[in-house]
């Protein structure tokens, strides 16, 4: 009596070890050792067809080298045909549903859809393929696709004194902290929501234990937003952030720079006889706000020290250096954290540090600056300012007025 459970445990333990050909020799092998009826018992046991073992009992009157040896588990063009071989539309048809603007009709019916091998597929089949979602995924990576996110490179219109502003600012720059005058790169960090609200990354807590916050991100009237302006020391490598409760205009942003001052900058640069700003082309510091050049001279009489000011180029925020000296760290800090209040903000703010060594400071500011406020024509033909040779409207300082019998002089 043939021994059909030895053959299939046999078969069982083996088949994961053997390539299709030294499983046709194995099955091959037991059925001749049974003899008569050996191919339909062997059959039987290990799930193989008959077509196959006859097909072993010829390759095991061959000379054959083992695969992993030199040898090959098919004879050349053996094995199934890919759907990709004897589809040839295929592929031509799948591009034209990933870039249907550029390889096929702009009315493709995934054009405004999110592009999933599944829908690929399903889409493909509709038009009378049959591959699948794994199929769909082996063509897009042979053909060079792969997940892709978008790359923020496209800066729009680039003035053409671009650099040039550049190298005056780096030649500045350079020339203050040379003399040991202080420069500080200043700006207004995004808006927060204060509350119980979501806040981006990630934080280690208990397992199966987040933080929960509100689903929806409404303002709470009673709390409001949270308008940090920064103020980045490059030669002391310190920072000051005012966290305000009312609008980000150009009053707050130079009461920012005086709180600067009065907490950490006097202390730096008791001897400084001059100060360098570094801000953006627009926002509450933008060179075209009267307010900005009014607050700055009232803050250089207080100081009693020219305030010279360098504005990066248009559409360059990414590159001031506040941005990715504090702002950045500070956004690092906070993850995952909500922030419930403006106190807790300024105690986040504040605890942040780096490897670098950077010192942070920070304060609410509870004034309120009503967006409305304009200066006149009058107070601004008052402001000392003396514009640079090279692009007056982007560099420039004010000056300070000192009183003597009455008059006001340089």
């Amino acid at each position: 009596m043939v021994d059909e459970v030895g053959i299939k445990k046999r078969f069982h333990f083996l088949q994961g070890k053997l390539d299709e050909k030294t499983r046709r020799c194995f099955v091959t092998a037991e059925a001749l050792a049974i003899g008569k009826g050996g191919i339909s018992a062997v059959s039987r046991a290990t799930g193989m067809s008959r077509r196959a073992i006859r097909q072993g009992a010829k390759e095991l009157q061959e000379d054959w080298i083992p695969v992993g040896i030199g040898g090959r588990m098919r004879k050349p063009g053996g094995g199934r045909k890919r759907t990709a071989a004897w589809d040839p539309k295929l592929i031509n048809d799948m591009e034209s549903l990933v870039e249907p603007t550029t390889r096929g009709d702009p009315e493709s019916p995934l054009r405004w859809t999110c592009k999933s091998v599944r829908r690929l597929a399903e889409e493909l089949k509709r038009t009378g393929h049959k591959t699948s979602h794994r199929m769909v995924a082996e063509l897009l990576h042979e053909l060079g696709y792969s997940l892709q996110a978008n790359r923020k490179t496209l800066e729009g219109a680039s003035h053409p004194d671009r650099n040039a502003q550049f190298e005056h600012i780096d030649r500045k720059v350079r020339s203050y902290l040379e003399r040991g005058d202080p420069v500080i790169s200043v700006d207004t960090k995004k808006k927060e929501l204060v509350g119980q609200f979501k806040n981006g990354g990630r934080e280690l807590r208990p397992k199966c234990e987040p933080e929960r916050v509100k689903v929806h991100d409404f303002v709470d009237p009673t709390l409001g937003r949270a308008v940090p302006y920064g103020v980045y020391d490059i030669g002391a490598n310190a920072g000051w952030v005012s966290v305000g409760v009312d609008h980000d205009t150009a009053a707050f942003a130079v009461k920012s720079i005086r709180c600067w001052w009065y907490s950490m900058g006097c202390q730096v640069h008791s001897h400084a006889k001059r100060l360098l700003i570094t801000a953006d082309a627009g926002g509450s510091n933008g060179p075209r706000l009267r307010l900005w050049k009014t607050e700055l001279q009232s803050l250089a009489d207080e100081l009693k020290i020219p305030i010279t000011v360098c504005h990066l180029p248009p559409g360059t925020s990414k590159w001031n250096k506040i941005e990715h000296r504090l702002f950045s760290f500070i956004s690092q800090n906070w993850r995952g954290k909500p922030l419930v209040s403006h106190e807790v903000i300024v105690k986040l703010i504040a605890a942040m540090t780096n490897r670098e060594g950077l010192r942070v400071q920070s304060a609410i500011d509870p004034n309120q600056y009503p967006a409305a406020c304009k200066a006149s024509d009058q107070q601004l033909r008052m402001v000392n300012l003396k514009a640079d040779r090279f692009h007056g409207d982007w560099n420039y300082t004010i000056a300070p007025y000192y009183c003597n019998n009455g008059t006001f002089i340089l």
